[in-house]
């Protein structure tokens, strides 16, 4: 087996090197109630959350509905 040449983990710093920018981190302060306190911070779970229940509401509606339409019971 032929010896495995070293990773280079030194950062290039010659006269073409890429510039480092800084990073630049932009914050923004808000006053919100509870509620709208608990959205931002569970929005990305609770809106597909939701999204399926609702979908899940509506399907179980139209299965009913279609059953009572078959079995002949109008009202």
């Amino acid at each position: 087996m032929a010896k495995q040449k070293k990773k280079r983990n030194k950062v290039y710093t010659g006269s073409e090197a890429s510039i480092t920018r800084p990073i630049v981190t932009r914050i923004s302060a808000a006053n919100r109630n509870v509620v709208q306190q608990w959205w931002f911070e569970k929005k990305r779970i609770a809106k597909p959350v939701i999204i399926a229940v609702a979908v899940a509401i509506i399907v179980v509606w139209l299965a009913i509905e279609l059953i009572r339409a078959l079995s002949g019971s109008g009202a």
